[in-house]
């Protein structure tokens, strides 16, 4: 039976359910749940502090886990990222009072506070700045302001709060993160049920991504619109019951459905439909 962990709680957990769940795997009801045992899919899924989930994977007591990329390289535990998720997307960087720090290099020789002690100090030693870090729970905006620390290292999606706490950002994002699945570094990649796993969370991955378009064009105009909805391996081609139409059938990417409607209206395609993907194997 493979063994999954899944975030409990914060920003991962829910939509780590969510796409399990149209994933086809069954999810736990209730948040006291630990452990959910999915008999039909012969998967055990474990509830685990997102903190701790790089940790479980490398130790080999789990097989795979769901948790952010920034977690597993934070945690220093011996797994790898094998599979990006799309969600929990967020960008760390630095942070002081204005003009206290102008680059990276004017961290040298200072202190800097974050909750993340271990993406900080590996960033920094790559970089060749030589500074200290202390570790922070939670918030630490007013780290600087309570002499804690000359700047700050944090998650940063809006600015807001830094901005509502007398402080901005410098210098170059220290990474981009998001939801990735992973597992024990120099784990066998082939394993039949990891794989099943993963083609399950690619399909709803793409379903996600992409829409279904049917549309009724001319037989003249088929070259043009098929160059506008190429689809994978290519469209679905048909000819309607009225002479000189086809109908089409193409996958397109659903942010560019609506720029693909406006395009294939022009050419004179009509009864032009999108309809939604619940799941797919590529």
């Amino acid at each position: 039976m493979l063994r999954i962990a899944v975030p409990n709680k914060g920003s991962l957990s829910g939509p780590a359910s969510a796409m399990l769940h149209e994933a086809g795997y069954q999810q736990r009801k209730e948040s006291k749940e630990l452990v959910l045992v999915d008999p039909d899919n012969e998967v055990e899924f474990f509830y685990l502090r997102p903190k701790d989930i790089a940790i479980y994977v490398s130790a080999g007591k789990l097989d795979i886990g769901i948790t952010g990329e920034d977690l597993l390289i934070d945690s220093g535990a011996h797994a790898e990222s094998i599979l990006p998720l799309g969600f929990a997307r967020s960008t760390f960087r630095f942070a002081a009072k204005p003009g206290a720090v102008k680059n990276l290099a004017d961290l040298a020789g200072r202190t800097i506070a974050t909750s993340y002690e271990g993406i900080v100090a590996k960033y920094l030693a790559e970089q060749g700045v030589d500074a200290s870090v202390v570790h922070l729970d939670g918030a630490v905006e007013t780290a600087i302001e309570l002499g804690v620390a000359d700047a700050i290292a944090d998650v940063v999606e809006t600015g807001t709060s830094l901005r509502n706490a007398g402080l901005e950002v410098f210098g170059d994002p220290i990474m981009r993160s998001e939801a990735v699945v992973i597992r024990r570094t120099g784990a066998d990649t082939e394993d039949a049920k990891v794989q099943q796993f993963l083609r399950r969370l690619q399909g709803v991955l793409v379903a996600r991504t992409y829409v279904m378009m049917d549309y009724d064009c001319r037989a003249e105009h088929l070259d043009a619109a098929v160059a506008l909805t190429p689809g994978l391996e290519g469209p679905t081609i048909s000819p309607l019951h009225s002479e000189g139409w086809v109908a089409v059938r193409a996958m397109v990417l659903a942010k560019e459905a609506q720029r693909i409607m406006d395009d294939l209206y022009a050419l004179g395609a009509r009864a032009i439909l999108t309809t939604a993907i619940h799941a797919c194997r590529l």
